[in-house]
């Protein structure tokens, strides 16, 4: 999403309980373990980490994103919140991120997975960068099993947005890796294929917390 018109029409798009379910979901996989500073890749217009903010007062997020326009809509949106003082926001490549091994507490990611050609760079990074014992928790959207099947999930979820909104979640969800495929993914690095669930008809949720040694 290069242009601004892109990441305007991706903020306008209605994610409210995307979000929220998102936030709820990642504060009951931390359980009474503080989420502590977080990162967010492929954080867009920074949604998700206000929508967090808003559930968790400790919790302080580095939003990364390589799209200069979405950063520039998730500016204003975070000025409109008034969390500024606890979102920063860094325009980053998530497959080779500039932070040092360990030096976050969460690592969290929502619909990432099905932008980058080689997934497994990005979800390497998130490992090394998370601090151990920390908590990885990505979601994205599960690649359907068909034609029809995209077609009632665009219709359901996107029906009542403008064309090019549902021509991009249409793409996303092509794009998008099965159950079976992100399983694999997360079994290369050392974790149980079973950390990876479907959590709804067009999403899976990566839970997992770093091995301490």
């Amino acid at each position: 999403m290069d242009s601004i018109e892109e990441a305007l029409d991706y903020n306008a798009m209605d994610h409210r309980e995307v979000n929220r379910r998102f936030a709820v979901d990642l504060l009951e996989a931390a359980g009474e373990t503080p989420l502590g500073d977080v990162l967010d890749l492929g954080a867009g217009t920074a949604l998700i980490p206000i929508e967090l903010c808003r559930l968790c007062e400790t919790c302080r997020v580095m939003a990364v994103d390589m799209a200069p326009a979405m950063l520039d809509v998730a500016r204003n949106n975070l000025e409109i919140a008034q969390f500024t003082d606890r979102v920063l926001l860094d325009r980053v490549d998530a497959k080779a991120l500039p932070y040092n091994d360990g030096f976050f507490t969460t690592v969290v990611s929502n619909s990432i997975v099905h932008h980058i050609p080689d997934p497994q760079r990005v979800l390497e990074e998130a490992v090394r960068v998370v601090a151990p014992g920390g908590l990885l928790f990505f979601r994205d959207l599960l690649r359907p099993d068909d034609e029809d099947e995209l077609t009632r999930l665009v219709e359901l979820y996107a029906g009542k947005e403008k064309d090019s909104s549902r021509q991009m979640f249409a793409d996303s969800l092509r794009a998008a890796l099965t159950l079976e495929e992100i399983q694999a993914l997360v079994e290369v690095m050392g974790f149980a294929a079973e950390t990876v669930k479907r959590t709804s008809d067009r999403h899976w949720t990566w839970a997992a917390r770093k091995p301490l040694a």
